[in-house]
C-alpha cells in the first residue's frame, strides 16, 4: 500500500520539482495547460536540495520551472485554504514576471508567468469545477495579454469514479485522480486505473520516499510542522473570533447606552424648552440645545427648575 500523501508538500516537490524525474513535471504541466505548443523540456529554478528541510521548518517548497520557450511556472501546493490566497498568488505570478527583465531591457522579451495551486480546500464554494483558469480578458473573453496565468485545481472537488469503471482517460484527471487517492491504495489498483508509465515512475518517487530513511524523516517532519501550523493557525482564528464576539458585544451595549443616553438627552431638551416658555423666557432653539452635551443640559435643567420653584415659593 501506498502510504505517502502526495499533497504533503515535501512528496510534491519530489514528484513536480525533482531534476531527477523532469518528465513527471513535463506531463503535469502539458495536462493542466493544453498549451497550443507543448512543453518538451524543464529547467527548475529551485530545484530540490536536502538541506532545506534540516533546519529550516519553514523552507519555501513552491516548484519553480521554465520551460524551452521561457515560459516560467510556480508550482505550490495548499492542504489548507490560508486568507488572501487570490491576493497571494496573484503576487508570486506577477513577481515572477517582472523578475525577467531588469533597466533598459524591452517588455517584448516577458514570457508568460504561469501559477497552478493544487488545493485540499476548496477556495470557490459557489463554483463546482474543480480547475479555474484566470488571465487578462475583458468580460466577453477578450484577451489582453498571455504574459498572466494562474490556475487553481480544488482536489475535493474532483469526483472520483469508481474502481470499477476502469481507465481514468484524461491527462488532468489522471493527475488529479493520483493526488486524490495514491494515498492508502496498492500500486497495482493505482496502475489498472493510470496504467501510463508516467504514473508508474510518480508512484516510484513515493516509495523511494516510504523506504528511504532521511526521505521519510523529512516527509514526516513536514507533517508534523503543518499539524503545528494547523494547530497554530486555528488557535488564532479562535482568539480572533472570539475577540470579534466580544468586540460585537461591547459595541452593542455601548450602541444601547448610546441610544439610551440619547433618548434621555431629548427628553431633557423637551422639558427645557417646556420650563422656558413656563418662565417666559425666550426659548433656546433646538439646534442650540443639541450642540449642548449631556451634562450641559443637566446643569441648565436644574437651573430652570430652580427658577420655578423660587416663583411657586
Amino acid at each position: 500500500m501506498i502510504d505517502i500523501d502526495p499533497t504533503v508538500d515535501f512528496a510534491c516537490k519530489m514528484l513536480l520539482g525533482n531534476p531527477e524525474h523532469p518528465q513527471l513535471t513535463i506531463h503535469f504541466l502539458n495536462s493542466v495547460l493544453r498549451p497550443d505548443v507543448p512543453i518538451v523540456a524543464v529547467e527548475y529554478l529551485n530545484p530540490i536540495q536536502p538541506q532545506q528541510f534540516e533546519d529550516d521548518k519553514l523552507a519555501i517548497l513552491d516548484i519553480l520551472a521554465e520551460d524551452g520557450m521561457g515560459r516560467r511556472y510556480n508550482i505550490e501546493v495548499q492542504r489548507t485554504v490560508p486568507a488572501w490566497l487570490p491576493e497571494r498568488l496573484t503576487y508570486y505570478v506577477a513577481t515572477q514576471l517582472i523578475e525577467q527583465i531588469g533597466k533598459g531591457d524591452s517588455y517584448h522579451q516577458l514570457r508568460p508567468s504561469i501559477g497552478i495551486c493544487l488545493l485540499k480546500g476548496v477556495l470557490f464554494p459557489g463554483r463546482t469545477a474543480y480547475h479555474h483558469q484566470f488571465r487578462l480578458r475583458t468580460e466577453l473573453g477578450f484577451e489582453l495579454t498571455e504574459c498572466l496565468e494562474i490556475n487553481t485545481l480544488e482536489l475535493p472537488k474532483y469526483g472520483s469514479p469508481n474502481d470499477n469503471e476502469g481507465v481514468v482517460l484524461d491527462p488532468l484527471e489522471q493527475w488529479m485522480d493520483f493526488f486524490c487517492r495514491a494515498q492508502g491504495r496498492s500500486h497495482e489498483a493505482i496502475q489498472r486505473r493510470l496504467p501510463s508509465p508516467i504514473f508508474a515512475e510518480a508512484l516510484g518517487v513515493l516509495e523511494m520516499i516510504s523506504r528511504h530513511p532521511e526521505q521519510r524523516r523529512y516527509y514526516q517532519a513536514r507533517l508534523k510542522w503543518e499539524l503545528d501550523e494547523n494547530t497554530r493557525l486555528a488557535a488564532e482564528a479562535a482568539a480572533r473570533e472570539e475577540s470579534e464576539r466580544r468586540g460585537r458585544l461591547e459595541g452593542q451595549l455601548e450602541g444601547r447606552l448610546e441610544g439610551r443616553l440619547e433618548g434621555q438627552a431629548q427628553e431633557r431638551i423637551r422639558m427645557i424648552q417646556s420650563f422656558q416658555t413656563l418662565l417666559g423666557q425666550p426659548g433656546m432653539d433646538e439646534a442650540e440645545l443639541n450642540r449642548l452635551d449631556f451634562a450641559q443640559l443637566g446643569v441648565l435643567l436644574e437651573d430652570l427648575q430652580m427658577q420655578i420653584r423660587k416663583r411657586i415659593d
